[in-house]
């Protein structure tokens, strides 16, 4: 259910605002969605997964958070997150 250390790193290379860039915004939030999508694909097969459940919500509620952040910094840095990561709002 966890992404790999290799997928991780990737995803901060692919979303990094600069050199070196592990704790943005925008990388926390591609991570997040890479969690949420694999999550949400084991609920396919799982469905009485309750437990793995609370922590998808708790999951979604903390990307929400640092996307309403990023709206109020910076409304095109929000767009350009968003379908960039393919998130509907």
């Amino acid at each position: 259910m966890s992404i790999t250390a290799e997928r991780k790193t990737a995803l901060m290379k692919e979303h990094a605002t600069k050199s070196g860039d592990t704790g943005s915004p925008e990388v926390q939030i591609a991570i997040l969605t890479e969690r949420i999508n694999n999550l949400t694909e084991h609920f396919k097969t799982h469905k009485k997964d309750n437990h793995s459940r609370r922590g998808l919500l708790k999951l979604v509620s903390n990307r929400r958070s640092l996307l309403d952040y990023v709206k109020d910094k910076d409304a095109a840095r929000y767009r350009g997150i968003i379908e960039r990561l393919g998130i509907r709002r």
